[in-house]
């Protein structure tokens, strides 16, 4: 039995094999950074806008995707992948614009589906006919960041929404066909496990497909960065991280797709956790834990 429902394992069913994800930037910028709702970003938010790993934006999507490749050429067995626009907020542009660049992208044979990081108050109705439309085509993963269902939290990391606006974009995507994919940030300032605990028993009560669960990073350059500066609040020991996860977990329901268990942040701006930078450990901790501990997702649902 497996213990968890991993990316992995919904790519095989859903592809029949493997499937590597290919990092892009559109060229975005943020409603939270141009003026529109705000300046600064999110308070944890880098220069990046979460895209440090993409490629670089002054290449064509097309150059972005070979580049890409290239990265997985040593290790990759398999031949298909998914594009993943990361980088800041990937619906946040004309209509047209958007139209041209999605359609780039997944015109390739070798890539069998669309990822899009975004924020759920960038969905008008034009922007979602249009990722329904590509959907029929090949499938289409809207990455939504909510990090917290507490608006106390949210209004804290300058978030810029409200639970409602988050719901109704999620019924909205899935109205559209679309699979609807959750960021969930684990140790912001102020959270105690139980308020965690409640954004994930949250997620259960409304219908998306996939989890992204990730540490806190605090970053250089970020008001996060100040501000752990300022007051040293505590962040996660490994372990501590670890059992964190293993009680997530058991609370989420059981047809919800791990996308993610940890994060990456960038070496060079990476203030804390710096434990984090060893994935691979992270992850095996957590396997190592599900099984001492003889759970799986799902065992508390309910």
């Amino acid at each position: 039995m497996e213990r968890i429902y991993t990316l992995n394992t919904h790519y095989r069913q859903v592809f029949g094999e493997k499937i590597y994800k290919l990092s892009l930037d559109g060229g975005f910028t943020c409603p939270n950074r141009d003026g529109t709702i705000g300046t600064g970003g999110c308070i944890f938010c880098s220069t990046g806008g979460s895209g440090d790993f993409a490629a670089d934006r002054t290449l064509s999507v097309t150059e972005q995707i070979h580049w890409a490749k290239n990265i997985f050429s040593g290790k990759n067995t398999g031949k298909k992948y998914i594009a993943y626009f990361q980088a800041f907020t990937n619906t946040y542009g004309p209509l047209s614009y958007l139209d041209r660049i999605y359609h780039e992208a997944i015109h390739p044979d070798d890539i069998v589906g669309l990822a899009i990081g975004t924020r759920p108050d960038c969905l008008p109705a034009e922007t979602m006919n249009l990722l329904r439309e590509i959907n029929l085509k090949k499938p289409v993963y809207l990455e939504l960041g909510l990090q917290t269902c507490h608006e106390k939290t949210a209004s804290f990391i300058r978030r810029g929404y409200t639970l409602p606006v988050f719901e109704d974009a999620v019924c909205r995507a899935k109205e559209a066909g679309l699979n609807v994919v959750v960021h969930v940030i684990l140790g912001l300032p102020g959270e105690t496990t139980e308020m965690m605990l409640q954004t994930i028993r949250y997620l259960n009560s409304i219908p998306i497909d996939g989890i992204k669960l990730s540490m806190l990073h605090i970053l250089k350059g970020t008001d996060l960065a100040d501000y752990y500066k300022e007051t040293g609040f505590p962040v996660f020991q490994q372990e501590q991280y670890i059992d964190l996860v293993i009680d997530c977990l058991e609370y989420l329901r059981k047809d919800i797709v791990v996308h993610r268990m940890t994060g990456d942040g960038p070496k060079e701006l990476l203030i804390a956790p710096l434990w984090s930078l060893n994935k691979r450990a992270v992850l095996n901790g957590i396997q190592k834990r599900l099984k001492e501990r003889n759970t799986w997702q799902g065992r508390k649902e309910g």
